[in-house]
């Protein structure tokens, strides 16, 4: 009886050590891959920080040249198709 119980302890030990390691790995994944996720986010957010900080940069830009009459000139002219005294816009058609 007592090799018996000796195996089947060992086997319970074992049975027991496996399922614990088991359930360590499925959480160690699960842990790897939340983190996989986050820094995928993370890294989209950073992308999107850094489109929006170009396109921020163009728009000041932009109201520097419209704040400025010299600059406002070119944007008066193809928008609102005005001239001033003396000037005149010319219409040129791409060839066929």
């Amino acid at each position: 009886m007592r090799p018996l119980l000796r195996v089947s302890a060992r086997v319970g030990i074992v049975a027991v050590a496996g399922t614990v390691f088991a359930l360590i790995t499925v959480q160690y994944a699960r842990i790897v891959e939340r983190n996989l996720w986050y820094a995928h986010e993370v890294a989209q957010v950073q992308r999107d920080v850094a489109a929006l900080e170009r396109k921020r940069d163009e728009q000041l830009r932009e109201i520097r040249r419209l704040s400025d009459p010299q600059g406002a000139i070119p944007e008066i002219h193809d928008r609102l198709h005005l001239v001033g005294s003396h000037e005149a816009i010319i219409y040129v058609a791409r060839p066929k």
